[in-house]
């Protein structure tokens, strides 16, 4: 891992996925999660200020130990549920079959190199019946935006830990083997000309079968 993406990086996603209209959608997300839940890509843990009451323990998946600490300083305990680093990877997840009642990905699923290993992983871990929420920004419909999107990739991998702007999350959700039941799309922040390429966003929740 570069020094770019172990120490700014972290900070940077900290600042900028924290507050205004991104924390609304976090809160979104997080709605009717419960029991003993998973998060792929905790980051600096800015999803625990949004869980419901009925969280019992969260599982968290996260490689960077800069953002590790800013969890620690900022959004754990104070009555929060309980966290455990569960792993540094996504892609194999050191925890038992059907364990999890639940797991949450927020702006994660854009990062991950084989990020259809890690759904499975998800799957995998995800008691029958279990959901996955999600809000992932990725690939918009607009030919135009997506062209954009995909020329643009190689450089925001670059700059921002490997984040790609040319997936499709809720198919790479489905071919993970998990039932998508709500799915919402819409570009966040007003759909700015300029800003499109970052903001078509897909917030949804899936099943394990």
């Amino acid at each position: 891992m570069s020094w770019w993406d172990e120490q700014v990086v972290p900070r940077a996603t900290d600042l900028l996925l924290g507050a205004g209209e991104v924390s609304r959608l976090r809160e979104r997300v997080c709605a009717g999660l419960s029991g003993e839940v998973l998060e792929i890509g905790f980051g600096s843990g800015l999803t625990m200020e949004h869980l419901p009451a009925a969280v019992s323990k969260v599982y968290a998946v996260e490689p960077s130990d800069v953002a590790w600490r800013i969890a620690e300083s900022k959004h754990m305990g104070g009555g929060r549920p309980p966290v455990v680093r569960a792993g540094l990877d996504g892609e194999s997840l050191d925890l038992p079959d059907a364990s999890v009642d639940a797991a949450v990905t927020a702006f994660t699923l854009c990062t991950i190199p084989d990020v259809g290993k890690a759904l499975r992983e998800v799957r995998r871990v995800l008691r029958p019946g279990g959901e996955l929420h999600f809000v992932e920004h990725g690939l918009s419909p607009d030919a135009g935006v997506a062209r954009w999107q995909r020329r643009l990739t190689p450089i925001q991998r670059r700059v921002a830990g490997g984040c790609r702007l040319d997936r499709k999350p809720a198919d790479l959700v489905a071919a993970a083997g998990l039932e998508v039941r709500e799915l919402d799309t819409f570009y966040v922040g007003g759909g700015v000309p300029g800003a499109k390429v970052a903001t078509y966003l897909y917030l949804g929740r899936a099943v394990r079968p």
